[in-house]
């Protein structure tokens, strides 16, 4: 088992390097970035927003459970989710979900390609299909997936002012002092990485497992929940490795 997991990496890397080398068409390398940012970007935009109001009102109503009655500051609700979205339930669920919506599109999508035997027809007119089919999605994913998490924080504070506002008791004045107090430009650049990070692994892990792709309609589901199943992992990996490197 740890064979097989050592020669994937091996692989992955040797594929990574033909990903990043040089394109030979930067104006079609531009065209298909813009269309990857309009499909990873703002294709994602609806389950983004659903998600992100629902992370931030839960959050809101657990801590207002937490907090009601004890001797804790009512405006500590305002600062404590202000840190639990931004350090991490905006960067990693947000990242979890798009690995699904993101994953396994580009997962089918490439492998599809591999069983059509478009990719092999590409490499013998002597394209570089790695860097062709994938380089563009990882630019459209590391200016897409940032602003979709920080989107993401942004309405999860807001969907959790309303909630603890109207729903818990709270006052507005007192979670704004929450929200604003011993406030760390630090944390956001956290989420940044993360967001940079989480992006890369998405679409990289999802597209190695579409390219790499066996024969059969068996095998193309595999590769598609092999992306979500793997990037999900190695989010959850980043995010540890991150927090205790930047945070520890």
């Amino acid at each position: 088992m740890f064979l097989k997991q050592f020669y994937h990496l091996g692989r992955y890397t040797l594929w990574l390097l033909k990903v990043f080398s040089k394109p030979e068409n930067h104006k079609m390398y531009y065209n298909e970035v813009l269309r990857q940012i309009e499909e990873i970007g703002f294709g994602s935009l609806k389950i983004v927003f659903i998600i992100s109001v629902f992370v931030g009102a839960v959050t809101a109503i657990q801590l207002s459970y937490q907090f009601g009655g004890s001797l804790i500051p009512t405006y500590y609700i305002g600062y404590t989710l202000r840190e639990m979205v931004i350090v991490d339930l905006a960067p990693t669920i947000t990242s979890l979900v798009l690995a699904g919506k993101i994953g396994s599109s580009i997962a089918a999508e490439i492998g599809g390609m591999r069983q059509k035997e478009i990719i092999d027809a590409m490499d013998i007119m002597g394209v570089n299909t790695p860097a062709f089919l994938v380089l563009p999605k990882i630019i459209a994913a590391l200016f897409s997936v940032p602003l979709l998490i920080i989107l993401a924080a942004a309405l999860s504070l807001s969907s959790g002012f309303f909630t603890a506002t109207f729903f818990a008791g709270f006052t507005p004045a007192d979670f704004i002092k929450g929200l604003t107090s011993f406030y760390d430009s630090y944390t956001v650049w956290v989420m940044i990485i993360k967001a940079f990070v989480f992006g890369f692994i998405i679409v990289t892990t999802s597209a190695y497992h579409g390219y790499f792709v066996k024969r059969g309609s068996i095998a193309l589901g595999k590769a598609g929940t092999d992306a979500i199943v793997y990037s999900d992992i190695l989010i959850l990996v980043a995010d540890y490795i991150i927090a205790q490197v930047m945070m520890g």
